[in-house]
């Protein structure tokens, strides 16, 4: 079986996250739209959503491969605006930190313009962006098996939780979260965010209830 990096273009797999619209090659195919369709079709190229596709790894090609739900919606924003405007946060950073155990069926993006929920075509699932000015937060970098992208820290996802738990309509998993996630942060930056965030108040308060 012929190997992805054959299928795909070596110039359209040069980005953090690969996650690809056709616009993107338009300097490698005359007519992008059905080359991807071409690509999908062959395995090469998976859909996520309308409009973007995910590139399939090469020991993938053949299966049944779905990427993750949370590096996806990070990948469909980082397509439109660049990977460093864009961050995992809230319920997402959360279960990527193996506080929220179980699959969820909506994944938040911090991104750095206004833009409306996806919902994506290979699952029930849904990605909400949440306009923010990601150089305010306080993010690490996180790999999965679709690429690499950033993450809030254990400490602003705390925060975040803590601040805006119905962000992403599970609020009782938000606060549970937050609370499972006490124990790794730390306490003086968790503190230093904050203040400098103006989310004390909102801090004690969850301090208080722990």
């Amino acid at each position: 079986m012929a190997r992805t990096t054959a299928r795909v273009p070596t110039e359209l797999l040069q980005r953090p996250l690969r996650v690809l619209r056709p616009r993107d090659a338009v300097g490698v195919y005359a007519h992008p739209r059905p080359e991807f369709a071409r690509l999908a079709n062959s395995g090469a190229l998976h859909r996520v959503a309308t409009g973007y596709y995910a590139i399939v790894p090469d020991d993938r090609v053949g299966q049944s491969w779905i990427p993750e739900l949370e590096p996806t919606a990070l990948g469909i924003a980082a397509a439109d605006e660049g990977i460093d405007t864009v961050a995992l946060m809230g319920l997402s950073a959360a279960r990527v930190y193996g506080t929220v155990p179980r699959a969820l069926g909506v994944a938040v993006v911090a991104a750095g313009r206004h833009r409306a929920a996806v919902q994506l075509s290979d699952r029930a699932a849904t990605a909400i962006y949440v306009r923010r000015d990601v150089r305010s937060l306080d993010i690490q970098r996180h790999r999965w098996e679709l690429g690499a992208g950033w993450i809030t820290t254990v400490e602003q996802t705390i925060i975040d939780l803590a601040a805006r738990p119905e962000l992403g309509g599970l609020p009782d998993e938000a606060r549970g979260a937050a609370f499972a996630l006490l124990p790794h942060a730390d306490r003086e930056l968790l503190a230093e965010l904050a203040t400098r965030q103006r989310r004390k108040p909102t801090l004690d308060r969850l301090l208080e209830a722990a």
